[in-house]
């Protein structure tokens, strides 16, 4: 159970909020219990899914990428939630199919559908785990499948978006709410 009580989306009459799970609800067909426990503090809440919602709307990434990447950085946090969270919005909201989430999480960026999304992983994942160990050849190699410079800093901050969820959910022991996968 939630160290946090779950505060009832429906309960805010905050037109930006309301915008939010708008966006929210377009992308995993819900307001899940991450938000309810984010709505102690609704101010705060509101910057952060701001940024999170602009970096993902005008990320170089795809959505099917962007997804990619909260996988890997969730499974490699331990983030059982955030890992369900991001295989439910690949595989049933993009279309991925569970089969395709679940080897993502089994066997890592090995079993991305493409060189593009494997190389996203591993640098994702790079960051995630040792990011001094970074060097000139990785954002290269990122640049040799199509980013740029706005592109590097964005997966970057994807993956510190992504790591700052896992450690809010995983401190406060948010109650799993995805029907799709259990927890991962």
């Amino acid at each position: 159970m939630a160290r946090l009580p779950l505060i009832d989306p429906d309960a805010i009459n905050d037109p930006e909020i309301e915008g939010i799970f708008a966006w929210v609800t377009e992308m995993e067909g819900k307001v899940p219990n991450h938000f309810a426990v984010e709505l102690n503090d609704p101010a705060l809440m509101k910057h952060k899914l701001g940024f999170t919602k602009a970096l993902w709307d005008s990320c170089e990434l795809s959505m099917s990428e962007i997804q990619h990447v909260g996988i890997i950085v969730s499974k490699g946090n331990g983030c059982a939630y955030c890992t369900g969270a991001f295989c439910t919005i690949l595989a049933d909201g993009l279309g991925a199919g569970a089969a395709y989430a679940k080897a993502l999480v089994a066997q890592g960026a090995i079993a991305a559908s493409d060189q593009r999304t494997q190389t996203l992983m591993q640098f994702a994942d790079k960051v995630n785990v040792t990011p001094e160990a970074i060097t000139d050849a990785d954002v290269e190699g990122l640049k040799s499948i199509g980013l740029s410079n706005k592109g590097v800093i964005q997966i970057i901050h994807l993956v510190s978006d992504f790591a700052s969820y896992n450690r809010l959910n995983l401190a406060l022991d948010t109650d799993y709410d995805y029907a799709s996968f259990g927890p991962l």
